[in-house]
């Protein structure tokens, strides 16, 4: 399985959409790591760029984040990738908590920049058309 977490100095970034770096780790079905590599993180916001379909594109299943939007958060799991908030620390010991089955998704979105970040949003494009009969 591969995961991703977004990095800082070798620690769980405090914000997804901003990070220095993705390191993504191949575990086996021992839950050990077996490969891990660093995808460099696109300029702009993180749901704004492709670094969703980057990560899904080499396996991604699952996204070990600290906070992290609900357009980020979307984007994600419409992509088949699994969000878990709320993760901090060294970004190894992270993992294998998680591996170990003692991280949890703590479920908050960060609202920090939620207010112009509408990822939902409806327009009409009713432009008064006229029909001849």
């Amino acid at each position: 399985m591969k995961v991703a977490i977004p990095t800082y100095s070798g620690k769980v970034d405090d914000h997804f959409g901003h990070c220095e770096n993705f390191m993504v780790y191949t575990t086996n079905d021992n839950k050990e790591i077996i490969h891990k590599e660093i995808i460099p993180s696109p300029n702009g916001c993180g749901c704004k760029s492709d670094i969703v379909e980057k990560l899904r594109n080499i396996g991604v299943k699952v996204m070990l984040a600290g906070n992290i939007g609900g357009g980020a958060v979307n984007k994600l799991s419409s992509n088949g990738i699994v969000v878990v908030r709320g993760c901090s620390g060294d970004i190894e010991k992270v993992l294998d908590e998680w591996l170990k089955g003692n991280i949890k998704d703590n479920g908050e979105l960060c609202k920090e920049h939620e207010h112009h970040h509408d990822h939902n949003h409806q327009h009409s494009h009713e432009h008064g058309h006229h029909h001849e009969n």
